[in-house]
């Protein structure tokens, strides 16, 4: 196999320190910059630069950058034109390299360039270091056969992702259809307190017990976002001991609301579709609704729904690490339909649910494959590997 440094393929320009005063939040005449949390995330916002600079500092659609600092991230960038910040780098592949190859190569290594960082207190990334990484770079005519493998790989991940995505949406769009705006409540249908609509609401323990390697799932707020709640991906066990001590307290079971209350996740709420017992960290409320009044799925939509969700934790407590009091959660003013009109959406949900969960099936396993593919790319095993 031929390896080379990045250095002797690619060319690293470093962003400018742009001068933080000088940044407009909202500009006609500027140009945006890009800082850290705008590589690889196209939702986040820019600042923008309205005075003079050096033209080897903008960035084109199809530019490839790589961020060094923090979470260390390699990202194409889909535009606009922009400048580059500081504590990113923008990679010019040199004519013996594909540049979508570039990519994937320094994709592959992320790792590798995460752990040059971590000798700095601040994981801040060298450029002289990173040029010195060796990659795997096999002739160009290899090159481009692999980039077209691994390119229609990632476009059936991307496409079941969007596929996903549309079911989520479909969600929302079923939500608004069916009841309403629910802070304007356009149905006029009567609201109550959230603790006059379930039997309990209560948290985990405040204490946390220490964790085994076998034992009682111990399920945290990083077992929960909105697609749900998955213990599976992260385990962390109690002992049967302390689980019984929790247990008696906060009893989650099977159909009952799980809600983030401590944290930067603070806010969204999921079933819990496990028929097991497990123990719960004070960072997740338990709701367990009364079902003559309140269906779960009605309620989870209804707290995760954009508008319900930024009124609710607009207000939150806490200083560095934000938090709802259950005295809140109880006091949460809930819309509340006709139970019938929640149960037939529930209907609705739990059948797009079913398809969801196909997809997320088949985008693992997508995934899985493309995994493969490039540990053999970048073995030199899915075509003859003829060196440079």
């Amino acid at each position: 196999m031929m390896m080379k440094k990045i250095g002797e393929v690619c060319e690293l320009v470093s962003g400018y320190a742009f001068k933080s005063s000088e940044f407009k939040l909202d500009s006609q005449k500027g140009l945006p910059i890009i800082r850290i949390q705008n590589v690889g995330n196209p939702s986040s916002d820019f600042v923008y630069w309205e005075s003079s600079y050096d033209e080897k500092f903008l960035v084109n659609e199809e530019d490839i950058l790589l961020s060094l600092s923090g979470s260390v991230k390699v990202d194409i960038w889909k535009g606009p034109k922009a400048l580059l910040n500081q504590r990113i780098v923008k990679i010019i592949p040199k004519s013996c390299v594909n540049k979508k190859w570039i990519y994937w190569a320094i994709h592959k290594k992320i790792d590798d360039i995460s752990n040059i960082g971590k000798k700095s207190i601040i994981n801040n990334i060298s450029v002289n270091e990173l040029k010195k990484l060796d990659i795997y770079v096999p002739n160009l005519e290899q090159q481009n056969a692999i980039v077209s493998v691994l390119n229609k790989a990632q476009e059936l991940i991307d496409k079941r992702k969007a596929q996903i995505e549309a079911l989520d949406q479909l969600t929302q769009s079923v939500f608004l259809e069916m009841f309403g705006d629910p802070i304007k409540n356009t149905n006029q249908y009567k609201k109550e307190k959230l603790a006059n609509l379930c039997i309990k609401i209560t948290d985990g323990t405040h204490h946390s017990p220490p964790t085994v390697k076998e034992g009682i799932p111990y399920i945290t707020a990083k077992h929960l976002n909105k697609g749900g709640l998955d213990f599976f991906k992260d385990p962390t066990y109690v002992s049967l001991e302390d689980h019984q001590k929790i247990y008696e307290r906060c009893n989650p079971e099977k159909g009952d609301v799980l809600y983030i209350k401590d944290g930067a996740t603070t806010g969204i709420a999921a079933i819990n579709h496990y028929d097991f017992e497990f123990s719960m960290l004070s960072s997740l409320a338990l709701i367990k609704v009364d079902f003559n009044k309140l269906n779960n799925y009605y309620l989870t939509h209804f707290l995760n729904n954009e508008r319900v969700f930024r009124k609710i934790t607009s207000g939150m407590n806490g200083g560095a690490i934000k938090r709802l009091t259950l005295k809140k959660i109880n006091n949460i003013e809930v819309v509340v339909p006709p139970i019938e009109l929640q149960n037939q959406f529930a209907e609705i949900i739990k059948k797009i649910e079913i398809q969801k969960e196909l997809l997320q099936k088949s985008l693992e396993e997508l995934e899985n494959n493309f995994n493969s593919l490039m540990q053999r790319a970048f073995k030199g095993e899915l075509f003859n590997d003829k060196c440079m």
